[in-house]
C-alpha cells in the first residue's frame, strides 16, 4: 500500500490541494498524509533531524487539520493520515472535537498520528511547556480516549481537565480511530508497545533504509507491549519514507521494494525536498505507482 505526504510545505503550500488529492487518489495513492509545523525560528535553539538548523520548507506551512478536511472533501476512499501532530500544542477536547469531525466527513478514513515535537521555540508560541513532553501526550490520549468512547466526558488530569460534558458526536470508527504514534528514543517506543495501535517510522532515501535498524527498534515496542499484555502482532505500521533534494525516482521505488521485502508493506513518501507544486508531486505520485 502506498501514500503520499500533499503538497503543504514550503512553495507546495499551495491553494490546488483538492486538485491534488483527488488526482493522486485516482491515480491509485492508498492514503494521504499531513504534517504539523507551528513557525520555523530564525535562531532555533534545537536544529531538525539532529542538525543545527531548520529545512527553509518548513517556513510556509499549511495548518495540517483544514488540510486534512480539503482532502477528506476531495476524495472518497484514501485514508487520511497524520505524520504527526504534536500533542501537547491542543487542548484534547478541541483536538478531540477536529479529529471526530475529519472522522465524520470522511467516513471513516482517519489515521491520527501523533508525536512529542522537538522546537522550543514551537512550544513557546504554542503556549506549551517543552519539559514533559512524554506526559503531556500520554495526558492527551487519556483525553481522547473519553471523547471518543465515553458520554458524558469527564477527565481531570495535570495538564488539562474536561468538566462533565455531553460530546455526542463521535467518530464513525468504533470504537475510536487507530491511534499511531511517532517517535525514535525507547520511552517512545516503549509507549507504542503501550498503547499504540501503529507505529509510524520514519527512513531517509537514499541511505537511510535499514530493515534492521526498523527490527530493532520494533523489538523495543514488541517488548513492551507483551510486558502490557498486548498482541504485538496488532501494532500495525506506517513507514514514511523521507527523500533528499536531487533523490532520482528509482531509488525511492526501491525503497518501496526493500520495505516490502521486509514485512514493510504499507509506506508513504514525503517528496518535500524534490517537489515544488502540486504538478511535480503528482509526476512522482503517477511515476511511484507505475513503478
Amino acid at each position: 500500500m502506498l501514500g503520499f505526504a500533499v503538497p503543504q510545505f514550503g512553495p507546495s503550500a499551495r491553494a490546488d490541494l483538492a486538485r491534488y488529492a483527488a488526482t493522486a487518489e485516482n491515480l491509485g495513492a492508498d492514503s494521504l498524509w499531513v504534517g504539523d509545523r507551528l513557525l520555523t525560528a530564525v535562531h532555533p535553539s534545537i536544529g531538525y533531524a539532529g542538525q543545527d538548523t531548520i529545512p527553509e520548507q518548513f517556513r510556509a506551512a499549511l495548518d495540517p487539520f483544514i488540510a486534512l478536511a480539503v482532502v477528506a472533501a476531495a476524495t472518497s476512499r484514501v485514508r487520511l493520515g497524520s505524520s504527526v501532530f504534536v500533542a501537547p500544542w491542543y487542548p484534547p477536547a478541541q483536538l478531540g472535537r477536529q479529529l471526530t469531525a475529519i472522522d465524520v466527513v470522511s467516513g471513516g478514513r482517519l489515521v491520527p498520528g501523533f508525536g512529542i515535537g522537538w522546537s522550543p521555540e514551537e512550544f513557546s508560541a504554542a503556549g506549551a511547556p517543552f519539559r514533559a513532553r512524554g506526559a503531556q501526550l500520554d495526558e492527551v490520549l487519556d483525553a481522547l480516549e473519553q471523547l471518543w468512547t465515553t458520554n458524558p466526558v469527564e477527565h481531570d488530569g495535570k495538564r488539562w481537565s474536561i468538566p462533565l460534558s455531553w460530546v455526542d458526536l463521535k467518530p464513525v470508527q468504533q470504537p475510536r480511530p487507530p491511534i499511531y504514534l511517532g517517535g525514535f528514543t525507547g520511552a517512545s517506543l516503549r509507549r507504542i508497545g503501550r498503547r499504540g495501535d501503529g507505529w509510524l517510522p520514519a527512513v531517509l532515501v537514499p541511505g537511510g533504509v535499514s530493515p534492521e535498524f526498523l527490527a530493532m527498534q520494533r523489538r523495543t515496542i514488541d517488548d513492551a507491549a507483551r510486558e502490557a499484555g498486548r498482541d504485538p502482532s496488532a501494532i500495525h505500521t506506517y513507514v514514511r519514507i523521507n527523500v533528499a533534494g536531487g533523490t532520482p525516482i528509482d531509488a525511492v521505488a526501491e525503497a518501496v521494494r526493500t520495505l516490502a521485502d521486509a514485512g514493510y508493506p504499507d509506506v508513504f513518501v514525503d517528496l518535500m525536498y524534490v517537489a515544488t507544486d502540486a504538478d511535480d508531486h503528482l509526476r512522482w505520485v503517477e511515476g511511484l505507482l507505475a513503478a
